[in-house]
């Protein structure tokens, strides 16, 4: 059975080693090696980990089978001082893609986001990672708007914004 829990500053490990584990399958065909690296390093070090939750405010989620972790998903309620609930990030681990998952994470980030008065999620996801894309559709997200941002070093994340009403 799957299980869905908040991760404490203890558990960001295991969030980092997920990472480790499915960007360069997930952004193989898509990034460059040298982009994947660059972003795993600005993101998922402990300190950067550590800094969004206790900064930022982004909470993560582990979805956990016994006692292996099979995914993470890290949110932040309000975002942008809005009625929105933003998913930063929401990866699962490739050998249990398709188990539903992913799909038990973001329905936990909803239930929460719906308690606190909040009315949509949503979500950045590479234009042309159409997998992703593919899921957050048939899951209820829509595409709200394309945007690219300069992540720094010569990269950008070129992205298309997908939100989902939960009310």
């Amino acid at each position: 059975m799957i299980r869905i829990t908040q991760a404490n500053l203890s558990e960001l490990q295991k969030v980092r080693e997920i990472a480790l584990k499915t960007w360069p399958q997930t952004f193989a065909n898509i990034l460059t090696q040298e982009q994947i690296d660059y972003m795993l390093e600005w993101m998922y070090q402990l300190e950067a980990l550590e800094q969004q939750v206790l900064e930022k405010g982004h909470v993560f989620l582990l979805a956990n089978e016994g006692e292996k972790s099979l995914g993470f998903c890290a949110y932040e309620l309000h975002a942008k001082d809005s009625s929105k609930t933003k998913i930063h990030k929401i990866y699962i681990l490739p050998e249990t893609q398709g188990k539903g998952v992913g799909k038990k994470l973001i329905q936990e980030v909803a239930q929460t986001a719906q308690k606190n008065g909040d009315t949509h999620l949503f979500l950045n996801v590479n234009k042309y990672n159409q997998t992703a894309i593919d899921f957050y559709s048939k899951i209820g997200f829509y595409e709200d708007f394309r945007e690219v941002i300069d992540i720094g070093n010569g990269f950008v994340m070129d992205d298309v914004v997908m939100e989902m009403k939960i009310t």
